[in-house]
């Protein structure tokens, strides 16, 4: 069984994401250090690379919205499905013009795993076994 019983998103744009923010705030820091105007203003242009990336990540299936997704697309090398319709909760997807649903709209509800319950996997490569 896996360490955690849901899905917390682990997904290629927010890895991509991290890590392009984390040399924004690494630059910006040593900006600081060093008192570089220069240096701190390049730290948050590459923070702002990193959110439009991860944005374009996300846009593309490489990321997830918020809410439960089918245990098959856990991985993080898993794009999502629901992508090209855009996520209904998700600012981003709002944001690209997507995600927007009826007023009658039906939203599927994902089970929940029993304690006890068995972990199964549906997809062949997923990371759940660690």
């Amino acid at each position: 069984m896996s360490a955690h019983q849901y899905d917390h998103g682990h997904t290629v744009a927010g890895w991509v994401g991290f890590a392009i923010a984390s040399v924004g705030a690494g630059v910006a820091g040593l900006g600081v250090c060093t008192v570089s105007g220069a240096l701190i203003g390049g730290g948050l242009a590459i923070g702002v690379v990193a959110l439009l990336v991860t944005w374009a990540l996300h846009l593309s299936g490489w990321g997830k919205g918020p809410g439960v997704r089918p245990r098959a697309e856990w991985g993080w090398r898993v794009r999502d499905s629901a992508a090209p319709g855009g996520h209904e909760e998700c600012l981003g997807c709002r944001l690209a013009g997507r995600g927007r649903r009826t007023a009658g709209a039906v939203r599927p509800v994902m089970p929940v795993q029993r304690a006890g319950e068995p972990e199964t996997v549906a997809a062949a490569g997923t990371d759940s076994v660690r």
